[in-house]
């Protein structure tokens, strides 16, 4: 009995497309499950994707199918279905940092200053990518599952809250909540 090639674990992982309306797609897992049944044993594929405009519009969706491709234009479709919004400091990171869970999944996300890049690991840093972000640092501390991973990654993105808009909740300005930027003058320099 000649062995099967092993289809999808290593070999389309990462993988990603832009779509006609502007939105970018990643691979983040894709697994085989087998059904036994009389005859032997039937093959199917289940496929997780992060789809996102690079603008702060990020979702995710799963799709099983008995085919790969099949399985990821079902899961491309529903990421498509439940995109958030996302608020963004510069363009480029989060407001504040921020924790997430699902199941035993649980993440870190932390605001970062500029130039730091991405600091994470496979399905958080797909994540980033196709929400825009361009620098932050995660961490995860729970379960390693793809799919636990995405789903408290989002459940943190959505806990993200910018100060505008807890300025207008609150009924203040937001240069109250942040307070004044004050400089050092070369004077308070030179006296230390």
């Amino acid at each position: 009995m000649a062995r099967e090639p092993r289809e999808g674990r290593g070999r389309e992982r990462g993988r990603e497309r832009e779509s006609g309306d502007d939105l970018m797609d990643k691979l983040v897992s894709i697994n085989r499950v087998a059904k036994v049944v009389k005859g032997g044993r039937r093959f199917a594929f289940a496929a997780l994707v992060v789809v996102g405009d690079q603008k702060g519009r990020v979702g995710y969706g799963a799709g099983k199918a008995r085919e790969v491709p099949e399985a990821i234009r079902k899961a491309t479709e529903r990421a498509k279905r439940t995109m958030i919004r996302v608020p963004m400091r510069e363009g480029r990171t989060l407001h504040h940092d921020v924790e997430g869970h699902f199941g035993a999944g649980q993440v870190v996300l932390r605001s970062a200053p500029a130039g730091t890049g991405i600091i994470a690991g496979g399905p958080l840093r797909a994540v980033f990518e196709t929400l825009g972000l361009g620098d932050v640092v995660a961490k995860s501390l729970g379960s390693r599952n793809p799919h636990n991973m995405v789903k408290a990654t989002f459940a943190a993105l959505q806990r993200c809250v910018s100060p505008r808009h807890v300025a207008a909740r609150r009924g203040k300005k937001v240069s109250d909540l942040l307070g004044r930027r004050e400089t050092a003058s070369p004077q308070e320099g030179a006296d230390a």
